[in-house]
């Protein structure tokens, strides 16, 4: 298996070379879509789980932003990520405490994480695995997010909650 079978990147995509991709050595695909932007001191990185990265086209990923494979992450289009987002769709074991956590591997998978057509996530976001966010809906800074996300409106917290519609 070589990079190229498991790292695409559209050729009008930018990815700062300050940031770092680490491609799977399981299979695990990243693809990066057309004319999407990926900043200094982003970690893309397949981890943790099976599920492919795959970013859609027109997509910005800020700075210090942490993307980890685990059960998947799909973006739509022109979809805006604010500086220090984590998306990391995976969860450690931690049932046994006879054994430490590290050992534990990790729990089943909750479904990844869909991000659909024309979101933004604010600053500092956490989105966890089995989060569906639908098209048009605003993240606040901060906020925490898990579950099914609605459309055109703004949510926000921990947890995250529907604030207003759009």
């Amino acid at each position: 298996m070589t990079d190229s079978d498991v790292l695409s990147v559209d050729p009008t995509a930018w990815v700062s070379p300050d940031a770092r991709i680490h491609p799977s050595q399981r299979g695990t695909r990243i693809v990066i879509g057309a004319h999407t932007q990926v900043y200094d001191y982003v970690v893309i990185r397949a981890v943790g789980g099976t599920g492919d990265i795959v970013i859609g086209e027109h997509c910005y990923i800020n700075p210090h932003c942490v993307l980890y494979s685990g059960s998947g992450i799909r973006f739509g289009d022109y979809v805006l990520i604010g500086p220090h987002c984590s998306i990391v769709p995976a969860n450690h074991g931690i049932a046994r405490t006879d054994e430490v956590i590290r050992k534990q591997g990790f729990m089943p998978s909750r479904g990844g994480v869909v991000i659909e057509d024309d979101v933004w996530l604010g600053a500092h976001c956490v989105v966890l695995d089995g989060t569906h966010i639908e098209s048009g809906a605003v993240i606040a800074a901060g906020s925490v997010v898990s579950g099914r996300i609605t459309g055109k409106a703004v949510w926000g917290g921990n947890p995250c909650r529907l604030i207003r519609p759009r």
